[in-house]
């Protein structure tokens, strides 16, 4: 990401020096364009689906929370390994690392155990789909978690396959083949959703029906996710059954287990929210509301984006040299160019939400009261992200658990008491809740076992300000448009303002190297 250049060069790798650094900048870059770029463009669905699909008829809701139990079976099925995988190839001791150059047993223990699960999985869900189909409230639809059963299996084998990319740092590979899906989902939605109700006299279109508008949705997801595998053909080559090791998988084991309950607990502190709402909303209307809060989530997904390429470039990074002195200094500069990056982001949609509602539709905009609330629930998720490397560089993995397991509770607690008062509010508000909870707790105790100097009082500052001008501008209301867009305006100048000055030598050195090109 762009925003750690200065920061991030101020490190070493163990192996390349300032070229290892200039390639994590470069691979960072790469990811983001898969990951930013990639969802931008994802974003297109998100009108396409709210202009066509109101929000009184509760299908966006129906979308909203079945990808929600799909983000949380898609944490189950890879328990952990992603991460796994990059330890013990990154294990100077393990046998089969790569520095042993028998990459192999490595590679094909992780992605035969995941592909392992991932068929018992889909086995299971096929053969007692009814039962599961009724418990979700889906005995009329059985075939949306049948086909987003299959859906959520491919997604979790595809990571390993993903995490070997990066691994081996095919970031343009990676990246290829992430936009190749968004391209095709992006195509295939633009047909049914547009062209199809206008083509339907003809012959060849007598299979669409315009009421099941919600189950292309899932088809089209099961056909992009079945062809982006057919790109994995090389990396599938390397997979070998005679590599498979079951002593590597004891230890492995031993290894992810932590991580397996730290994944649960942190993904269903972002959707275990849409899962338990319909159970904890009073109202008949529960898909509807449903549908108003996923819609206008939507629009704060731009955190997710941000964090999810930072993540992608940053942790194989971190496993190489995370135990480095110099290594623990870049990363509490990191952190604080994260969170400075992440606020002025922030402030970008605060001050313009007049221009993002238009997103999504306005029977949907009721929800855009909530954007702010989890637009910082998703900072604190990043800056979770960021502490957490204490206990994975220093195999306490279970502080994870833990840690998550406390915020989730705080989750939970928050959305069974207020979700019967508030509505969807509850939602955005026990998600910050939850994250700020595992900030505390992972820091305070993180600083005891694995100290990192993150510059505290600089970050606080920056959260203060950004809240306090978000403030002001909801404070002083004004009913002109474009007046209200110029004070916003106002608003985001003097944060970037700050921001820039802060960080003026940092500045300067980037215009200098600009300049002498």
């Amino acid at each position: 990401m762009f925003y750690c250049v200065d920061t991030i060069f101020l490190s070493r790798r163990r192996y390349g020096g300032m070229a290892s650094l200039k390639k994590l900048l470069s691979d960072s870059l790469v990811y983001g364009l898969s990951s930013i770029v990639g969802r931008f463009l994802n974003y297109l669905l998100v009108p396409l689906y709210t202009y066509h699909i109101s929000a009184a008829s509760g299908g966006y809701g129906v979308v909203t929370n079945i990808y929600a139990y799909t983000a949380l079976l898609l944490v189950i099925l890879t328990f952990g390994m992603e991460t796994t995988f990059f330890y013990f190839a990154n294990k100077k001791s393990e046998p089969s690392s790569v520095e042993s150059g028998q990459l192999g047993p490595v590679f094909s223990t992780v992605l035969g155990s995941v592909g392992t699960v991932c068929v018992v999985f889909v086995l299971g869900v096929l053969a007692l789909l009814g039962p599961i189909s009724e418990a979700m409230g889906y005995s009329a639809h059985p075939e949306y978690i049948a086909v987003m059963a299959i859906v959520v299996a491919l997604d979790a084998f595809q990571a390993i396959l993903f995490a070997r990319l990066r691994f081996e740092n095919k970031a343009w590979k990676f990246a290829a083949l992430k936009l190749a899906f968004i391209v095709l989902n992006i195509g295939l939605n633009l047909f049914v959703f547009l062209l199809a109700p206008k083509l339907q006299h003809l012959p060849f279109m007598q299979w669409y029906d315009e009421q099941n508008n919600v189950g292309y949705i899932f088809y089209i997801n099961l056909i992009c996710t079945a062809l982006v595998t057919f790109g994995f053909w090389k990396e599938l080559k390397g997979f070998r059954f005679s590599f498979f090791n079951f002593q590597l998988l004891k230890r492995m084991l031993k290894y992810t287990w932590p991580l397996l309950v730290f994944g649960i607990v942190g993904i269903l502190n972002q959707v275990l929210d849409k899962i338990l709402f319909p159970f904890l909303y009073p109202g008949a209307d529960m898909h509807e509301q449903l549908g108003i809060y996923g819609a206008c989530v939507k629009i704060a997904m731009i955190m997710a984006m941000i964090t999810q390429a930072f993540r992608y470039a940053y942790e194989p990074f971190v496993f190489s040299n995370g135990r480095d002195t110099k290594s623990r200094e870049s990363q509490a500069l990191v952190m604080k160019y994260f969170v400075m990056f992440t606020l002025l982001a922030f402030m970008v949609v605060v001050c313009y939400i007049d221009v993002f509602k238009y997103i999504i539709k306005q029977d949907y905009w009721e929800g855009l009261r909530a954007v702010p609330i989890v637009m910082m629930a998703e900072i604190l998720m990043g800056v979770y992200f960021n502490l957490s490397f204490w206990y994975k560089l220093t195999e306490k993995t279970y502080w994870g658990a833990v840690m998550s397991a406390v915020g989730c509770g705080v989750l939970v607690l928050v959305n069974v008491l207020l979700v019967p008062r508030i509505g969807y509010m509850a939602c955005a508000w026990g998600g910050l809740a939850g994250y700020g909870t595992c900030v505390l707790l992972s820091y305070f105790i993180g600083q005891r076992h694995y100290r990192v100097p993150y510059p505290v009082a600089s970050i606080l500052g920056w959260f203060a300000l950004a809240l306090a001008l978000y403030a002001v501008s909801t404070l002083v209301y004004i009913d002109n448009l474009w007046l209200r867009l110029a004070y916003n305006t106002l608003l985001f100048a003097i944060f970037l303002g700050a921001l820039l000055w802060s960080e003026r030598a940092l500045v300067g050195r980037v215009v200098k190297r600009f300049l002498k090109r």
